[in-house]
């Protein structure tokens, strides 16, 4: 198996590590509070899981498939359930964000298992944790996906819609929605003009179980090149995290990408090319959910998404018929373009809308309650 170059990332990191730079205060806070009290999500058993055994006992999903559920718990009056994207997990995904959602309740955690995927488990692991969370609790969470998550959530509020049920939700946040295949590779496209498109169109194309071993390989280096083109912005990371954190961080992202095997590579992006497109116009019931939605688009979306996404042309020309109550924010500014779902290095371009969103859920609330 070829070896993946890391020696920006090393070079990086050795820079970073000979001293110390001056750190805005507001990172300072972070940093020094990550100190007193550092993220340790456990893991999380809901009491009940009836959606998931049915999914297990009915064959249709093997245990190698689940997620692993982890939480960190906190007081307040709004728990959030995050799915990142295909890489990395969601506890790395909302690195920076973490501290500021602890600050509204627990934070719950769906890192995909390494060894497969099934979008049966992953639906039915959500439905135990928000009915848990509902009844138990007496709790309405928000579901905060980014890119793949956030498809994750369309697909689960999708098939409650259909199979009329209605979990009661405090509000969806979806960053850089990926919700169909076509949002990154166009069905007739022959050659995909981005890095991830070229990553991901072999195994859209291959049959079941038909994708070439050393494709796994091909895409391990091109997430590796992805997130190492980020890290290399040093003064960012010098605003944004300490040493420590860095370290953290670059160890559990590269974890990640290198130990998804073949087949829960394969078995992802089977889940993708099973998500239907977006579309105002067919026979799908809708709303998908009453709740409050805020959808966040990053400046440069174009090294990801599809110029012809279909998630992006539905919520942005149709959103209401998806989300009545929901708003689409365009992530702007800052030294450098935002990326796609970019949350860590363009922390503080992505931070305000979802403080905006967050404390318009409370004052919802407290209406509701008057």
């Amino acid at each position: 198996m070829p070896a993946l170059t890391l020696n920006p990332a090393r070079s990086v990191l050795a820079a970073l590590t000979r001293f110390t730079p001056p750190q805005p205060v507001h990172t300072f806070l972070r940093t020094t509070g990550y100190k007193l009290r550092p993220p340790r999500p456990l893991p999380y058993h809901p009491r009940r899981n009836p959606a998931r055994d049915a999914v297990l006992a009915a064959g249709a999903a093997g245990p190698h498939q689940l997620a692993t559920l982890l939480v960190e718990q906190r007081p307040g009056p709004v728990p959030t359930i995050v799915l990142g994207g295909f890489v990395p997990d969601a506890t790395e995904q909302v690195f920076l964000l973490r501290g500021f959602l602890l600050k509204q309740g627990s934070v719950y955690y769906l890192n995909y298992s390494r060894t497969g995927f099934s979008l049966d488990v992953i639906c039915a692991q959500l439905d135990d944790l928000v009915a848990e969370l509902n009844t138990l609790h007496g709790q309405r969470p928000v579901l905060f996906g980014v890119s793949f998550g956030a498809g994750l959530i369309v697909e689960w509020l999708r098939r409650n819609r259909l199979a009329d049920r209605t979990p009661a939700l405090g509000g969806t946040v979806l960053v850089s929605p990926v919700a169909c295949a076509a949002d990154i590779v166009a069905p007739d496209e022959p050659k995909p003009s981005t890095l991830i498109g070229r990553a991901l169109k072999p195994y859209l194309d291959a049959a079941h179980g038909q994708v070439a071993p050393g494709v796994i390989e091909k895409s391990r280096v091109i997430f590796t090149k992805m997130f190492e083109a980020g890290a290399q912005n040093q003064a960012s990371l010098r605003a944004l995290m300490s040493v420590g954190e860095l370290r953290h961080l670059h160890a559990h992202v590269i974890a990640a990408i290198q130990s998804i095997d073949f087949t829960g590579a394969c078995e992802r992006l089977s889940a993708l090319r099973q998500l239907p497109a977006l579309s105002a116009w067919d026979d799908r019931p809708r709303p998908l959910t009453l709740a409050p939605a805020l959808v966040l688009y990053a400046e440069k979306e174009s090294a990801v998404l599809h110029e012809r996404s279909p998630t992006r042309t539905a919520l942005a020309t149709t959103l209401t018929a998806f989300f009545p109550h929901g708003a689409v924010h365009l992530v702007a500014g800052g030294t450098s373009p935002v990326q796609h779902a970019s949350l860590i290095f363009h922390y503080f371009q992505f931070l305000p809308p979802i403080t905006a969103f967050y404390r318009g859920l409370k004052s919802r609330k407290d209406r509701l309650a008057a």
